[in-house]
């Protein structure tokens, strides 16, 4: 299993659009398509105007497959310029748990794309 962690520096002053797109129209494209959404964060204390979410995946071979599909769905395509404008730098990293790591036992499927929002239900899609 990995961990797609997406930090992106919102430009001041559109945080709150950039949260509406994402929580009224992204997520309803992305999370079909991506599968398991682990959280999605914004900063309190430190960096500020700052989002970060998770992403986590079976494989990256599964990330790559679920990424090359949002990317021709034609919602997405037709969304995204929207929410670029938005952002004023992205970084992406992939995280690799611990043998330790709680989310070991958190094993996203690949075949399915069904999606709970129940954090009782992580690792169940």
């Amino acid at each position: 299993m990995i961990v797609e962690e997406r930090i992106y520096r919102i430009r001041n002053g559109c945080m709150s659009l950039y949260l509406n797109l994402v929580r009224t129209e992204g997520l309803a494209i992305q999370q079909p398509i991506l599968g398991h959404l682990v959280g999605y964060f914004t900063t309190e204390i430190g960096v500020l105007s700052q989002v970060t979410h998770l992403w986590a995946y079976p494989s990256l071979d599964e990330r790559a497959r679920r990424r090359a599909r949002l990317a021709q769905d034609k919602r997405w395509q037709a969304f995204i310029p929207r929410l670029s404008e938005l952002i004023e730098t992205a970084e992406n990293r992939i995280l690799v748990p611990t043998d330790f790591s709680p989310l070991t036992a958190f094993t996203p499927q690949a075949a399915t794309d069904h999606h709970s929002t129940d954090p009782k239900e992580v690792g169940d899609d």
